[in-house]
């Protein structure tokens, strides 16, 4: 098999990720969940995405689709595709399986696959994550990783657009 297959074979409808999750748990292993639109990945996403691996033996990263991430970030984003964010998100070696989900919140995700841990940047709160209520309820943890200060998809366009 060669590169291009692994990195395919990490990317999942939620059917599928649903029956990959169930298998890696009947293996005792812990799930943990971030996700994200990922639009143009930099440092902070990286570092973030490090972070989430480390809380569990897996992690499942959730992308927003284009119409989601429209409706989130407005008409001129994503910049890149919905199926090249996923293969990019696919082929870091920090993340195991990549789903898309169309809604504005990962909620029917997080609530398919009950990940042992849910994972978010530290611009969030406690009662500001989606699923924190639901991930907690099953007996999952929440954590709150720091951001990496100096990086974001909108100064990163911001600056290419003054160029």
């Amino acid at each position: 098999m060669n590169q291009t297959q692994i990195i395919q074979q990490k990317i999942f409808d939620l059917p599928a990720l649903q029956h990959q999750v169930r298998r890696w748990k009947l293996l005792g292993k812990t799930v943990a969940f971030t996700n994200g639109c990922f639009d143009i990945l930099h440092s902070g996403h990286i570092a973030s995405l490090s972070d989430a691996a480390r809380e569990a033996d897996f992690l499942v990263v959730a992308l927003n689709t284009d119409a989601s991430t429209r409706r989130l970030k407005g008409p001129t984003r994503p910049v890149n595709s919905q199926e090249a964010r996923a293969t990019v998100m696919a082929s870091l070696l920090m993340v195991d399986a990549v789903v898309l989900f169309d809604e504005d919140t990962p909620l029917d995700v997080i609530t398919a696959i009950q990940p042992n841990v849910l994972v978010k940047g530290g611009d969030y709160t406690l009662e500001q994550i989606v699923g924190a209520k639901e991930v907690m309820a099953a007996g999952g943890r929440v954590v709150i990783n720091p951001i990496l200060p100096g990086f974001s998809t909108t100064g990163i366009i911001e600056k290419i657009c003054k160029l």
